[in-house]
């Protein structure tokens, strides 16, 4: 599984970025095909509280699953993609399964 990780509009740290990593990396317990995840970390609005945006494009085959989170870290947005991540890809395999 190939991780690429995006950082707009400010440098990520290599905290974060390990961080990410291995949030990520868990994804595979959820499907095993899973053959690259993009993830861009973006400050929306720098002076506003829940200006941080997470994006989450997993490629699969035959799809490409995305999911979008904003909160107050960057941490917690991660968090919340994977999360959800992980639900669609538990649908995407079910649906698999039925064909």
């Amino acid at each position: 599984m190939e991780i690429k990780i995006q950082s707009i509009h400010f440098d990520a740290t290599e905290k974060l970025q390990a961080f990410i990593d291995k949030k990520v990396a868990k994804l595979e317990k959820s499907f095993e095909d899973v053959q690259k995840v993009e993830v861009q970390c973006k400050v929306v609005k720098p002076a506003t509280a829940q200006n941080k945006e997470v994006s989450l494009t997993v490629t699969v085959p035959g799809s490409t699953l995305f999911v979008q989170k904003v909160s107050d870290t960057f941490e917690e947005s991660t968090d919340l993609c994977v999360d959800s991540m992980k639900v669609q890809l538990q649908k995407y395999k079910e649906k698999l399964r039925n064909y």
